[in-house]
């Protein structure tokens, strides 16, 4: 690399390391975590905007910038994600050796995935809606996305094949934890859910020792004592491993502003704002679709008797985390911990709600993006996007292929690929949508979070679980450190 690129790159790093040196100032002054977060999310937007500006998209200088800055943002979603499978299933057999909860799980598991079923499909309309009544319906982006479409649509073909032969039972199928300790390992895209059954498994395999220790009428005096002694261990065992892991928890989540400084800095040097441009009324209506879901969601909270106005204050950090990392699976602790320590969902309630929401029904991934394509490019092969046939057809596809994606992993792009290819619909519209494709996915992924935390708060309050002091709370949030501040 030339020594001008050489000094670029050490200048701009330089301005990061000064940034981060910046926000540790910010909390060693008592500095709540909050505006902490606002305050990483414009820095991380300035030092992008003037990356690019200063040395052009794409550039070894700010290839090279980048890369360094990728070991603080994506090395914080490495330890998020890292944290994923012991924080759900110790929190989740934990829900088991604190409370009974087994005459809940059924209903617990049932609403969880009624409202994820049901707002996606509400999304799927909402989809359909923004590009029906919008006029974007047959609109031609080939002119903007060209380039895209012709880099990306032999591998476009390539993951299609790859979903083509998917089917419903198959999904269901892969939900069973075969192999427990390679799902530990997160080895497949449906390991969360595998691992969140096989934890209550063992939370009801907890109980019934528990029961036979407490003295079942068929069972011996000295069988009685070992299965209590066995269950009282196991406890004490579960109880430590879920102390551990929630410092952990506090330990990377208290790295959130540094996290969010270089990931919105990567978003904001790497989009293409010619293209951003081009396909400007697409990305407005995509993000107005995406309020408007959003808005559904405060309808079911006051369903519930929750005041949207303190959900958004509570739920804002998990929120802004989402938007600026595009990971629902790396949101799920601090998602976990919203639920729980500032809106007061329990903790059974919350780690399904969560497991099930990186996976099963995701509005924006899974709903709003690929109903907006489908609705799109249908006008283009002679389909009237108006006709009631149309429209159920699109809302039960999606709803279906909501599953698909926990299968096959690939986020909005597999779920594109199975909605256009089931409904017999031409895909290229997605590698023209590409080069945009990254913006819209900051809002999308906030709104996949935010449709399983609404599932787990109307979970929690079916079953009577939902602890309203804490919601009225206002000081019950997430703070500096990744606790609640109770």
């Amino acid at each position: 690399m030339p020594v001008d690129s050489i000094l670029a790159t050490v200048a701009v790093l330089a301005v990061f390391v000064g940034l981060l040196a910046a926000l540790w100032l910010m909390k060693r002054r008592g500095v709540g975590f909050t505006p902490r977060v606002f305050t990483a999310l414009g820095l991380g937007i300035a030092l992008g905007v003037g990356i690019q500006l200063a040395l052009g998209r794409g550039s070894d200088a700010a290839s090279a910038a980048l890369d360094w800055m990728a070991v603080v943002g994506q090395g914080y979603i490495a330890l998020l994600k890292m944290l994923v499978m012991p924080l759900v299933f110790v929190a989740i057999v934990g829900a088991f050796t604190r409370t009974k909860v087994t005459e809940n799980l059924g209903r617990i598991s049932a609403v969880v995935l009624a409202v994820l079923l049901g707002t996606v499909a509400a999304a799927a309309l909402t989809g359909w809606a923004a590009v029906a009544l919008s006029g974007l319906a047959g609109a031609s982006f080939t002119d903007a996305g060209a380039g895209a479409s012709a880099t990306s649509l032999e591998a476009l073909q390539a993951d299609q094949q790859q979903v083509a032969n998917l089917t419903l039972p198959q999904m269901i199928l892969s939900f069973i934890p075969m192999n427990v300790f390679a799902d530990l390992a997160g080895s497949r895209s449906t390991s969360t859910i595998a691992v969140v059954i096989f934890a209550a498994i063992v939370g009801v395999a907890y109980l019934r020792l528990r029961a036979r220790g407490e003295g079942a009428a068929d069972v011996s005096p000295a069988a009685t004592a070992a299965a209590c002694d066995q269950a009282d261990f196991f406890k004490r065992l579960v109880d430590s491993l879920y102390g551990i892991v929630m410092r952990i928890v506090a330990m990377v989540l208290a790295l959130t502003p540094y996290g969010v400084l270089a990931l919105i800095a990567h978003v904001m040097a790497t989009s293409d704002y010619a293209a951003v441009l081009d396909l400007g009324k697409f990305v407005a209506v995509s993000y107005g679709a995406l309020v408007l879901m959003f808005l559904v969601h405060c309808l079911v909270l006051l369903g519930n008797r929750v005041s949207p106005l303190a959900y958004v204050r509570k739920a804002f950090p998990v929120l802004s985390f989402a938007f600026v990392a595009r990971s629902s699976a790396g949101a799920v602790p601090l998602n976990i911990e919203t639920q729980t320590r500032a809106l007061g969902v329990d903790e059974a309630t919350a780690n399904f709600a969560a497991s099930f929401g990186m996976s099963i029904g995701q509005n924006g991934c899974a709903g709003i993006y690929p109903a907006m394509l489908a609705t799109i490019i249908a006008p283009t092969v002679g389909i009237d996007v108006f006709s009631p046939t149309f429209v159920a057809g699109l809302v039960a596809v999606v709803v279906i292929s909501s599953f698909g994606v926990a299968g096959v992993g690939g986020g909005a792009t597999f779920a594109s690929l199975i909605v256009l290819g089931t409904m017999g619909l031409p895909i290229e519209i997605v590698g023209l949508l590409a080069s945009v494709e990254p913006l819209i996915d900051m809002g999308r992924t906030a709104l996949n979070v935010s449709d399983s935390m609404v599932a787990g708060v109307t979970a929690s309050n079916a079953v009577g679980a939902l602890d309203r002091s804490v919601l009225r709370d206002p000081e019950a949030r997430v703070s500096s450190d990744g606790h609640a501040g109770l």
